[in-house]
């Protein structure tokens, strides 16, 4: 997928390029920039002495010597010292022109740490928010895959309200919340539901068998095997491309906001009998800005379902059920819960 949030060690990521986040003179220190330089070796230092240092919100690139990665890109963040010295205009700087360096050595992959987020002091809440602003916006206009890479899953905080909203509607489809309750109210249920079907089966008694069978939703049975087949229903692919024709949207603009990758959705468009993953599927459904029910029928098509015994279905039902489409949002959460990511 074109933006993805990964917890591990960034010199460890195979990646086109590798972002470091160093000090002004580029000669090395401590943190990442330390990591860095001693997995590289010393010949990333020697070649750091030629390009004379780096000003703050710029950005210069080496070779990757001993790292996996080609390329390393040196951007110098800001100090925090309270906001009132242009710290969020060189923070943003410091992406923007490290993806710009990136995008012309030809890079396809680059991972980020959390620049100046650590003990440069910038606010976490705010160094992630511009760290995704600007991957964002450059997605949107281009073609790349980006990772930003998490040392440590506790280090990556999201708003502790949402966080505990999500946490209680998890606990609630699961039924830690109160087990006794949510069986009553279970038993009580399927009881209601079974005294309405009878009481409804009674009235109807002199209705014809098909309309029974329709009330019921019990489909029809295919004479044969043959007609069953010759009757499939709508293939996941030509409901997307549908669904997509629906919104007024172009493709790009469809699979950008899905996080979706051009060749994964050029795969999907040119074969009609596709299988996506969920994850896939349920990005398609938020780019679309489908409502429960639609996504419901979305995921039908692809032989999936969304279900309450799932930690990543409810937390993306939580934000369809509020109309909240922002797929980096909902990829958050899901990071911070330690579930998959929507997209490819």
């Amino acid at each position: 997928m074109p933006f993805q949030i990964v917890l591990g060690d960034i010199t460890k990521q195979h990646v086109d390029a590798i972002v470091n986040a160093a000090n002004n003179s580029l000669l090395g220190g401590g943190g990442v920039d330390g990591a860095i330089h001693r997995a590289a070796g010393p010949d990333l230092l020697k070649e750091c002495r030629t390009l004379h240092g780096c000003e703050t919100g710029e950005a210069k690139i080496t070779r990757g010597y001993d790292l996996p990665a080609k390329f390393v890109i040196h951007t110098v963040g800001p100090i925090w010292r309270g906001g009132l010295f242009h710290e969020e205009e060189l923070l943003r700087s410091a992406y923007s022109n490290s993806l710009k360096l990136a995008q012309q050595n030809r890079c396809e992959s680059v991972a980020f740490p959390l620049i100046s987020a650590g003990v440069y002091g910038y606010p976490l809440e705010q160094a992630k928010a511009i760290a995704i602003d600007e991957i964002r916006k450059f997605l949107n206009e281009y073609e790349m895959d980006i990772y930003l890479v998490i040392f440590s899953r506790e280090s990556y905080r999201i708003d502790q309200v949402l966080f505990k909203e999500i946490d209680q509607e998890i606990r609630k489809n699961s039924g830690q919340e109160n087990p006794s309750l949510k069986k009553e109210v279970i038993f009580g249920s399927m009881m209601h539901s079974l005294q309405s079907r009878r009481k409804s089966v009674r009235r109807d008694a002199d209705a014809s068998a098909s309309e029974i069978c329709e009330d019921a939703a019990i489909p029809q049975v295919p004479k044969s095997l043959q007609d069953a087949l010759t009757n499939l229903d709508e293939s996941f692919s030509q409901s997307l491309l549908r669904l997509i024709d629906m919104k007024g949207m172009t493709d790009a603009e469809c699979y950008k906001k899905a996080n979706i990758d051009r060749k994964l959705f050029s795969k999907i468009r040119s074969d009609i009998q596709y299988r996506p993953s969920k994850q896939t599927v349920l990005a398609f459904a938020v780019a679309l800005e489908l409502d429960l029910k639609e996504t419901e029928a979305l995921l039908k098509k692809a032989g999936f379902a969304l279900s309450h015994a799932n930690k990543a279905d409810v937390i993306v039902e939580y934000f369809i059920s509020r109309k909240n489409y922002d797929m980096y949002t909902i990829n958050e959460v899901l990071f911070a819960f330690d579930q998959n990511l929507l997209g490819a």
